[in-house]
C-alpha cells in the first residue's frame, strides 16, 4: 500500500500480510540477477517477514531499472533511501537493517556498505555543541553505509531543552548535506517512533520507506525456538513443544505491546537449558538423547 503525505512525498507502507509475487518468467534466472537470487536465499532462511521481503525485491528492481534509464541516457534522479522502521523489539528490525547494507553494497549503491549500529548515547552529548559534533562525526563515519539508530525515539524523550532535540536537528541537515552518500535508518516503537517524528517538522519527509515489522505468531515463534534449540544442539520433544507453546502464548498476553518475540523465545529455551541441566545431574548416566532432549518438565509455566 502507498501512502501520500501533506508534502505529497509517497511513503511506502506494507501489508505485512501480503506474500511475495511470483517471479516473472527467467529474469531471475539472469547472471545480471544472482545478487538478488542470493539475497532472497539468505531471506529463505528466516522465519516470517514476509513484507520484507517483498520490499527487499522491490528495492533491488528500482535500483537495478535506475541504472538501465541512466545507460539509455534517461535523466534520472538517485532515489532517497532514508528508512523507518517500526515494531516492538525481537521482530528483526537490526536483521533487516544489516540485510539492506549487505544488498546495497553488492548492487552498487553504497561505496562501502558497512554498518554502524547506534544508540542515544552515541549522538547525544554533555554539553552545548557537544551532541552537534558527536552526530556529525558518526554521520562521518556513517558515509558509505547504512548508519542504524534502535530505539531513536530515546532522542526525544526530554524535551524542548534536552540535548536529544540536538541530535535530531543534526541528522537533519547531514541527511541534506549527504543525500546520497548513506542510508540513515531509524528504528523504535510504532507509538514512541510518531512522538519522534513530531520532534522536528523535516524530518519525517526525509524517510521514503516506512516500514512496520509484526509481531510473529505463536507458530513462528515456535519455528523460532526450534532453530535456536537446533544452534544449541537441543531438540525439545513433544511435551515440550506443547508447554513451551503454552508459555509463549501466556508471555504474549502479560507483556502486551512490549512482548521481546524471538528474544523471549531464546531466553525461555536457555532457562529450559539450565532446568534440564538440574534434573539431569540427578542422574549417574546419561545418554546421548536424553542429554540433547528437553522436555516439557523442563520448561515451567509462571502461576
Amino acid at each position: 500500500m502507498k501512502q501520500t503525505n501533506k508534502e505529497g512525498r509517497i511513503h511506502v507502507v506494507l501489508n505485512p500480510k501480503e506474500k511475495p509475487a511470483p517471479l516473472a518468467d527467467g529474469w531471475p534466472e539472469h547472471p545480471e540477477h544472482g545478487v538478488l537470487r542470493k539475497i532472497e536465499e539468505e531471506m529463505d532462511t528466516l522465519i516470517g517477514l514476509s513484507g520484507l521481503k517483498i520490499l527487499i525485491r522491490e528495492l533491488y528492481a528500482a535500483a537495478y531499472i535506475s541504472k538501465k534509464r541512466i545507460e539509455a541516457g534517461i535523466d534520472t534522479r538517485g532515489q532517497m533511501l532514508h528508512m523507518l522502521f517500526t515494531g516492538n523489539p525481537g521482530t528483526g528490525k537490526t536483521t533487516a537493517a544489516r540485510l539492506f547494507a549487505s544488498m546495497f553494497k553488492r548492487i552498487g549503491l553504497l561505496e562501502k556498505g558497512h554498518f554502524i549500529e547506534a544508540e542515544r548515547a552515541d549522538l547525544v552529548g554533555e554539553y552545548i555543541g557537544h551532541t552537534a559534533q558527536k552526530t556529525r562525526d558518526l554521520v562521518k563515519k556513517a558515509l558509505g553505509g547504512v548508519l542504524f539508530i534502535d530505539e531513536a525515539y530515546s532522542l526525544a524523550r526530554g524535551g524542548e531543552k534536552d540535548f536529544g532535540k540536538e541530535a535530531i536537528d543534526t541528522l537533519v541537515k547531514q541527511m541534506e548535506d549527504h543525500q546520497n552518500s548513506f542510508i540513515l535508518i531509524l528504528a523504535g516503537y510504532p507509538r514512541e517512533m510518531a512522538h519522534f517524528l513530531s520532534m522536528n517538522p523535516g524530518l519525517q519527509s526525509r524517510f521514503p520507506i516506512v516500514h512496520h515489522f509484526p509481531d510473529y505468531t505463536t507458530e513462528e515463534l515456535l519455528q523460532i525456538a526450534d532453530v535456536i534449540a537446533r544452534e544449541k544442539n537441543y531438540e525439545i520433544d513433544r511435551e515440550g513443544r506443547a508447554v513451551l507453546q503454552a508459555m509463549i502464548e501466556q508471555e504474549k498476553r502479560r507483556a502486551g505491546v512490549r512482548f521481546a518475540n524471538g528474544r523471549n523465545v531464546r531466553t525461555l529455551i536457555e532457562k529450559a537449558a539450565r532446568r534440564q541441566a538440574i534434573r539431569l545431574m540427578k542422574q549417574t548416566a546419561h545418554s546421548k538423547k536424553e542429554l540433547k532432549t528437553l522436555k516439557g518438565e523442563d520448561f515451567q509455566l509462571s502461576q
